[in-house]
């Protein structure tokens, strides 16, 4: 069964982290590859677990060199990305290389954290943005990071869960309407984060 949840005895101290950081790493990637789903031109989602906001909660405390003081401010903001066992959690960033227009996309994509869906079995899963803050302004821009849950119904786990299952993850905002077929092999691994 799938670890739900981060605590301070799992987070390894700097130094100690720090000689392994690159296989670490590396590990964390591969794991990574068939958790990461493309939706139209500018989104890309990356489906959270365990292991993928270990790796988070450490590179944050190395990089910020806060420390073991850091460690419960992040495991704080971190552990919500956890799925629960009937869920599945994503990080969506909208990814415009170029400024200008980068500003104009967002500035028309206000919202878009409550327009994610999966469609699998006949029945639509809607996103739920997570609650910790807005991240979308008074006047309707949309921040370029996004963090969605999945609420899935005993029923959905099963119609995901079946090998070969078509399940469509996409969006339905007004400026924003697009989907795709999620592969073979990132269903498969996401099955994993059920139960």
């Amino acid at each position: 069964m799938a670890k739900r949840v981060l605590t301070e005895a799992d987070i390894l101290p700097t130094a100690e982290y720090a000689k392994n950081r690159p296989a670490w790493r590396k590990k964390i990637s591969e794991k990574k590859r068939n958790r990461r789903v493309d939706i139209g031109p500018y989104i890309t989602f990356y489906f959270e677990c365990y292991e993928t906001m270990w790796l988070q909660v450490q590179e944050m405390v190395y990089i910020e060199k806060g420390g073991a003081e850091q460690v419960p401010g992040e495991l704080e903001a971190y552990n919500p990305l956890i799925p629960n066992g009937s869920e599945l959690t994503a990080t969506f960033m909208i990814e415009i290389d170029e400024p200008a227009r980068r500003k104009r996309i967002l500035d028309g994509m206000g919202g878009i954290e409550a327009c994610a869906f999966i469609r699998v079995g006949g029945e639509t899963i809607v996103g739920m943005p997570e609650a910790d803050q807005d991240r979308t302004t008074a006047d309707g821009k949309a921040s370029s990071v996004q963090f969605v849950h999945f609420p899935f119904t005993a029923d959905q786990i099963a119609a995901f869960s079946s090998p070969n299952a078509e399940v469509v993850l996409g969006f339905n905002h007004a400026n924003y309407r697009h989907m795709t077929i999620m592969g073979e092999a990132v269903r498969a691994e996401l099955t994993g984060d059920f139960g």
